[in-house]
């Protein structure tokens, strides 16, 4: 799709979000940011959206006589993939049903639908802004007529023992690292052709991180495999497997162009279990 389609749908939507809602009502002027002036826009976090391939971003405000002011943002990522993604980056909050895997916490609400990422924020959490914030939230869900899919590659993720609220799928390092460090470097060569998927996992009371990478081609996931090795386990022995010296386990294994790591396991039956369980 081009950027001049990816607009004129962000518009199409403009004209069904909520202008009233309880004592709110939205300021004449909307704003709209493309991947370049977001950062004008975003103090500090601009980067995340841009690592998920934000098209652009629609922000509306709303104010009442002598109450907080509520901002509405809708994020247009380009696919549901990537709307699922930044939503990925903090699900912290409690579940409540409006749109895809919705979020409340303290005066914010996100959730994602579509190619879509929503974010309500309130200047100020009071009973009547929480109440704005759902009813808000109800209306841009409303106003999505289709929900989006999932990343296929969260289909590889074992079942057993997942913690579903850790997931996290992205393909920028930076993202990467924020979740979960593993080098200055890319050593992996994530990039915006691979897929990954990483997740907390506890089996009983042991516990470990899985990281799923997916690429292109097998030729990259062999050179990502040799790379891993040498910068981040080169003690690993003949399976992959190494003991690191906090006392935990860390492995890999490639399959075609799948690259499956384990992290901070436990025990090295741990580890084993989960290379052997990926789909």
């Amino acid at each position: 799709m081009t950027q001049n389609t990816y607009a004129n749908s962000l518009e199409g939507l403009q004209q069904r979000l909520p202008k009233h809602v309880d004592a709110w009502t939205a300021e004449p002027q909307d704003r709209i940011f493309d991947r370049k002036t977001i950062f004008s826009y975003i103090n500090g976090g601009a980067e995340v959206y841009k690592a998920y391939n934000m098209r652009e971003c629609l922000s509306r405000r709303y104010t009442a006589p002598n109450r907080p002011f509520i901002i509405l943002d809708v994020f247009d990522m380009g696919s549901s993939q990537d709307a699922f993604g930044v939503f990925t980056h903090d699900t912290d909050g409690e579940v409540i049903d409006v749109g895809q895997n919705a979020r409340l916490r303290p005066g914010w609400l996100s959730f994602w639908k579509d190619r879509y990422f929503i974010s309500i924020y309130a200047e100020e959490e009071t009973k009547a802004t929480e109440k704005a914030l759902k009813e808000i939230a109800g209306q841009v869900a409303a106003a999505i007529p289709k929900e989006g899919t999932k990343p296929g590659i969260l289909a590889r993720l074992p079942l057993e023992g997942l913690q579903s609220d850790s997931i996290r799928y992205l393909h920028h390092p930076i993202v990467l690292n924020y979740h979960y460090y593993l080098s200055d470097e890319n050593i992996l060569s994530i990039s915006a052709e691979t897929e990954v998927a990483l997740a907390a996992y506890q089996v009983g009371n042991q516990e470990a991180r899985l990281l799923l990478v997916y690429y292109p081609e097998p030729e990259k996931a062999m050179q990502s495999q040799v790379s891993f090795l040498k910068h981040y386990l080169p003690d690993a022995d003949s399976t992959g497997a190494a003991l690191l010296e906090d006392g935990k386990w860390a492995a890999v294994k490639r399959k075609k162009q799948l690259l499956t790591i384990v992290l901070d396991a436990d025990s090295r039956e741990l580890a084993d279990r989960l290379l052997k369980s990926v789909q």
